[in-house]
C-alpha cells in the first residue's frame, strides 16, 4: 500500500508539472513568432510606397545601369558640333536680291534641292552677253559651213571662204568667254539657257541633310561672304573635348568613350575617339581630342556643352556605373532606387567607388540593365528620412 501512495504522489507531480510549463512555453512561441514577424517588418522597410499624387509630383526617369570601359581615364568638357564631312554653308556667288525662300530651318532637303530664288542685274548682263554670243556663234558656224559648201562648187572665191571661217572662230571665242564669266558668277551655261529671266537663278543644297540655319530674308541683298544656309546631316556629329597633353599623348584612336549632356541628365551616349589633335595650345596646355557620336533619334543639336570620359592607354577591363544622381547618401551608407509596381520603389545599398564624368563607379549592390531612378532619387531619399524621424518620434 506503501509503494502505492509513492507511486500516485508522483503522477500527480509530474502533471502539476505540466501545467506549470504549458504557460512559459506559450510564452516562447509567441516571442518567436513576434520575432519572425519584426524581421519580416525590417525587409518590408526596403520598400517605399508612393502616392499617385505624390508620384506625378516627382517626375522620376530612370536610368539602366550599365558596363564601361575601366581602368583609368580622363574626364574632359567640351561643344557638340557638326560633322564637318558632311555640312555645307551655302552663300551667293554674287551680289543679289532674295526674291523667293524655298527651304525652311529644320527641313530635310535632298541634295540639288532648291534652297532659294535670287535676282543679280550683274547675273543679267552675263546672261545676255552669252546667249548673244551663243547666237552669233550659231550664225557664223552656219555662214561659214555655206560659204565651204559655194567654196567647193567654185561659187564663191577661196578668201571668203578663209573670211567666214574667221569670224565663226572669232564668234566661238566670244562664246567660251561668255561661258567663262557665267561660271566665274557661279551659274553654269545649262541654267544660263533654262530660258528663265536673265537676272534670276537659283541656289541649291550641295548635300542631304537638315536646314540648321537660315539667315535669308525675302528682299535683302545678298552678300557672297555672309551664308545663307547652314545644312548638315545631323545623324552623326562631333564633339570636341580638350585634354591636358600628358593625358591626350594616352589616348588612343578608336577607343570607346561615354558622353553625358547637361541638357538630358540620366542619360549618356556611346563615342569613340575619331581624331587627336597634333599641336598643343600654348595658353592652355591642352590638345583637341574629337569624339565622333550617333544622334540615331535626333535628341542632340550642335552647341549643345558635353562632358566625356575617355580611356587611357590600353582597353582594360569594364566598371559597372549608374548616373551620379542616382546614388543618394543616408545615415547608414550610400542607396539606389530601384522602380517597382503600383508606386512603389526598392530602397538598396550600393557600394560606390569613382567618379566618372557624370557616372560613377558601383562596387556592389546593382548589376547591369537593372533601372534606378535619377531624377526623383533626392525626393525618394527625403521620403526615407521622413519616415525614420516618425518612426523615432513614435519610439519615445
Amino acid at each position: 500500500m506503501k509503494s502505492i501512495h509513492v507511486l500516485l504522489l508522483c503522477l500527480l507531480g509530474v502533471c502539476a508539472c505540466k501545467r506549470e510549463t504549458s504557460p512559459h512555453d506559450e510564452a516562447r512561441t509567441h516571442e518567436k513568432e513576434a520575432g519572425a514577424h519584426a524581421h519580416e517588418e525590417g525587409e518590408d522597410e526596403r520598400i517605399i510606397h508612393i502616392g499617385p499624387e505624390m508620384l506625378r509630383d516627382l517626375r522620376v526617369t530612370t536610368a539602366p545601369v550599365q558596363e564601361r570601359p575601366g581602368g583609368e581615364g580622363v574626364t574632359a568638357l567640351g561643344e557638340l558640333g557638326v560633322n564637318e564631312n558632311a555640312y555645307a554653308e551655302v552663300a551667293s556667288p554674287i551680289p543679289a536680291r532674295v526674291i523667293a525662300l524655298l527651304a525652311s530651318p529644320g527641313q530635310q532637303v535632298k541634295k540639288g534641292q532648291p534652297l532659294v530664288e535670287l535676282q543679280s542685274p550683274e547675273l543679267g548682263k552675263a546672261r545676255a552677253a552669252f546667249q548673244s554670243s551663243q547666237a552669233r556663234a550659231t550664225a557664223a558656224r552656219q555662214a561659214a559651213e555655206r560659204k565651204r559648201s559655194l567654196g567647193a562648187e567654185r561659187i564663191v572665191a577661196e578668201k571668203e571662204v578663209q573670211a567666214a571661217e574667221a569670224e565663226a572662230a572669232v564668234a566661238e571665242a566670244e562664246l567660251v568667254a561668255a561661258r567663262s564669266e557665267l561660271l566665274a558668277l557661279g551659274v553654269d551655261a545649262q541654267e544660263a539657257a533654262s530660258g528663265r529671266g536673265f537676272a534670276g537663278f537659283t541656289l541649291r543644297s550641295p548635300l542631304e541633310g537638315t536646314v540648321i540655319e537660315r539667315s535669308a530674308v525675302v528682299g535683302q541683298v545678298a552678300d557672297p561672304s555672309r551664308a545663307l544656309f547652314h545644312i548638315g546631316d545631323l545623324s552623326r556629329l562631333w564633339l570636341t573635348v580638350h585634354a591636358f597633353e600628358r593625358d591626350a599623348v594616352r589616348i588612343q584612336r578608336e577607343a570607346p568613350a561615354r558622353v553625358t549632356f547637361a541638357a538630358l541628365p540620366g542619360r549618356d551616349f556611346a563615342a569613340k575617339v575619331g581624331f587627336i589633335g597634333q599641336r598643343v595650345d600654348p595658353a592652355s596646355r591642352t590638345i583637341p581630342v574629337r569624339l565622333e557620336l550617333d544622334n540615331p533619334e535626333g535628341v542632340l543639336r550642335p552647341g549643345m556643352s558635353a562632358s566625356a570620359f575617355i580611356p587611357l592607354g590600353m582597353q582594360g577591363a569594364t566598371v559597372t556605373t549608374v548616373p551620379a544622381a542616382a546614388l543618394q547618401r543616408l545615415e547608414d551608407g550610400w542607396f539606389a532606387f530601384l522602380p517597382k509596381d503600383g508606386g512603389t520603389f526598392e530602397r538598396r545599398a550600393v557600394g560606390r567607388g569613382r567618379t566618372l564624368g557624370g557616372d560613377v563607379e558601383v562596387l556592389s549592390g546593382l548589376k547591369s540593365g537593372e533601372q534606378v531612378v535619377v531624377d526623383g532619387a533626392f525626393l525618394l531619399k527625403a521620403e526615407v528620412e521622413k519616415s525614420r524621424g516618425v518612426g523615432d518620434e513614435h519610439g519615445h
